[in-house]
């Protein structure tokens, strides 16, 4: 079977809401090339091996490549996905460079290409990420997350998501209820049920988000505690619960923060990510508006990740 690749050049800000378009729009495996990872010490750290080469990166920004069948639905398809990232210009986005390529590869040469970028990654003190194809043996009082990047949504190792999952490393002790909203591949709501919340409910707006959401979560064996719902943000959502975390668009996050004061129990935690640090301060006056005391400010690279808490 012959695939088309379709690249786009563009930057770290950029990076999830385009894979998130390239999801929606069909792709049956994503790969992200960013030359920080060249540069990243994963070995003082966390005693990992990478052997990643500078060819396979571009000098600047991000290089996003995925990947489509060829046929009769192709030209359309790639419009459409022009059109949605343009798109993203609206929400003041940078696109960077913006240059996007397509060109026709081999089944096998895109079906493993991309697993050498993917190697088991420790993102916080108790929790690791692995590809399932990876043989990892875990030490003492560590715990996996397993997923399969060829499902959707990544890697789960994104600064913005190791952030959140630090946070959530600190603050559940057992028994929190928690809530994911715009769950993704789910990564996050699995490593709450890991760490020990007793009930997380996780949300997408996006139906391709929610089935890979809900293959992982079983893959993880959380299933009894992770439930997966198609749903916009908070909306109609009852109850109440000990912490919201939300790896979303910063221009997203500030547009919920009153729905998140409201279903959170007193002194109950808001921990949110994907906010690229020159949309900072807007966030931080958002949660402050909303009722929120900050309790924590945390960067990584050029993304930033508040917890704050409902007074």
């Amino acid at each position: 079977m012959k695939w088309s690749e379709f690249s786009i050049h563009t930057t770290e800000e950029a990076l999830e809401p385009v894979c998130n378009i390239l999801h929606e729009a069909g792709a049956s495996g994503v790969v992200i090339e960013d030359p920080k990872d060249l540069v990243k010490e994963w070995g003082d750290r966390f005693g990992e091996i990478y052997q990643l080469s500078p060819d396979d990166y571009p000098e600047e920004g991000v290089m996003i490549k995925a990947y489509f069948p060829v046929n009769s639905f192709l030209a359309e398809t790639v419009d459409e996905i022009k059109e949605s990232i343009k798109g993203l210009l609206d929400y003041d986005i940078d696109l960077g460079h913006h240059k996007i390529q397509l060109i026709e590869v081999d089944e096998e040469e895109w079906a493993t290409a991309w697993k050498k970028y993917y190697k088991p990654i420790k993102v916080s003190s108790s929790i690791t990420i692995t590809p399932t194809w990876e043989e990892y043996q875990p030490s003492e009082g560590e715990m996996i997350i397993e997923l399969d990047p060829g499902m959707a949504f990544g890697t789960g190792t994104h600064p913005t998501t190791v952030l959140c999952i630090q946070a959530l490393d600190k603050l559940i002790q057992g028994g929190e209820e928690v809530i994911d909203v715009g769950t993704g591949s789910g990564v996050l709501s699995i490593a709450a049920a890991k760490l020990g919340a007793k009930k997380v409910m996780a949300l997408d707006l996006d139906y391709v988000a929610v089935e890979s959401a809900q293959l992982n979560v079983k893959l993880n064996d959380v299933q009894d505690v992770v439930s997966v719902k198609e749903n916009n943000l908070l909306e109609g959502i009852e109850g109440t619960c000990d912490i919201v975390v939300a790896n979303i668009l910063a221009e997203v996050i500030v547009r919920f923060v009153q729905d998140a004061a409201a279903i959170l129990k007193p002194n109950g935690a808001f921990i949110t990510s994907g906010i690229i640090k020159r949309k900072k301060e807007d966030v931080r006056q958002a949660l402050i508006d909303g009722g929120f005391t900050i309790e924590e400010v945390v960067e990584m690279e050029d993304w930033v990740a508040f917890v704050a808490r409902r007074g």
